[in-house]
């Protein structure tokens, strides 16, 4: 008799879970005949519900929905009263913050994986969906706390597998693994600044994300985990501001100042932002495409801080933004956000030669770190 080697026992193993979590899921709500189609409730008053179902990177699956959920209105003896489709937003929904801000207010929306990294996406009345990576499924309401506390009725949701996807897929929750990446070399790595720099060429944030892709790869992946490219003026933001307001849209988008790599501005500038809190509180980063190819393809050199209120710019006695001094927090934040997307192949962290631990930025704020890079190789598109 053969002995199962190790791979082969832990793939049962994350096979078996998976089946008993969906017959928990199951049973929670009320099933069909079959195992591949689940009912879940979700009542009004709750922001998200756990389904209890593991999906696998590669499944695809079918939500349907009915139902009806109404918002009491204060003063008013009429309700609002909306579909899984939600309403359209109004110019006082630019104020509140939703889970998904392409959806409608109250709409039945979904996401995979935990509320920090799960990208929350539109499910409406119905829709088709491959999940891109493993994990937990739940459905929630595109509404603010206040609305669910006001908020009667639910919505019925049948969620029936299409497809189960590969095999493997059941143990690739999060993304990959971590492993070595030979072909980021010492000699490449040693050639990357530590810092970005000021105007002024004053040393300012750390170096502490590399991304081997083309730029139509970086800006999918980004996009796909719910990011945003940034105005690069303030004159830009006033306009995307003022268009952004007149289609209901969260405001996101509002502009960084320029830093320097390779003695250039960044190319792009991302931010992963609460709406309401987008002035003072925000995830944000800038990347540059470096001169150096990695198997081929760009790497590009990203520079991630949090942005966690304001604070006196010691240059000029002007006010700027104060960063979360404890970066690699930053760091992981994009590591978990852009793993989640399915489009992350390899992954890892690296410390170079000479570890940047402590420093101030280029305002005068202090930040710590434990000097290493994470590495994101991205499945690879047409064109670099």
């Amino acid at each position: 008799m053969q002995t199962p080697n190790f791979s082969t026992i832990i793939l049962a193993a994350a096979t078996c879970c998976l089946a008993a979590n969906r017959q928990q899921a199951s049973s929670a709500g009320a099933p069909t005949t079959n195992n591949s189609s689940f009912q879940i409730t979700v009542e009004g008053s709750k922001q998200w519900v756990d389904t209890n179902i593991d999906v696998r990177a590669g499944e695809k699956v079918r939500f349907s929905a009915t139902g009806e959920v109404a918002y009491a209105q204060q003063g008013k003896s009429q309700e609002r009263k909306f579909g899984p489709d939600g309403m359209a937003r109004g110019f006082s929904d630019v104020i509140h913050q939703y889970a998904a801000s392409d959806a409608g207010h109250g709409a039945l929306v979904a996401r995979v994986g935990a509320a920090d990294v799960g990208q929350p996406f539109l499910v409406g009345a119905s829709k088709e969906f491959v999940a891109p990576v493993s994990g937990r499924l739940f459905l929630g309401i595109n509404q603010s706390q206040k609305d669910a506390s006001n908020a009667q009725g639910n919505f019925q949701v049948t969620i029936a597998i299409l497809d189960p996807g590969p095999a493997e897929g059941a143990i690739n929750a999060g993304g990959p693994a971590e492993t070595s990446i030979p072909s980021l070399t010492a000699a490449v790595l040693e050639q990357i600044p530590r810092r970005v720099t000021d105007p002024q060429d004053k040393p300012g944030d750390m170096v502490n994300v590399l991304i081997v892709g083309s730029e139509a790869d970086l800006v999918q992946v980004f996009t796909a985990a719910g990011w945003v490219k940034v105005d690069r003026s303030v004159s830009g933001s006033v306009v995307s501001g003022l268009l952004d307001t007149l289609q209901k849209k969260d405001y996101l988008t509002m502009p960084m100042s320029v830093l320097y790599l390779f003695k250039r501005p960044q190319d792009y500038g991302f931010a992963h932002a609460e709406a309401v809190r987008v002035a003072m509180s925000r995830n944000h980063l800038r990347a540059w495409k470096s001169p150096y190819l990695v198997e081929g393809r760009p790497l590009w050199c990203i520079a991630a801080t949090h942005d966690i209120g304001f604070d006196r710019d010691q240059r000029n006695n002007g006010v700027t933004h104060k960063i979360d001094p404890a970066i690699d927090g930053e760091r992981e934040y994009v590591n978990t956000t852009l793993s989640g997307t399915g489009l992350v192949v390899e992954r890892t962290h690296v410390t170079p030669a000479n570890p940047l631990k402590e420093a101030k930025t280029a305002t005068g704020g202090t930040f710590n770190s434990d000097g290493r890079i994470l590495v994101l190789v991205l499945k690879s598109g047409k064109s670099n």
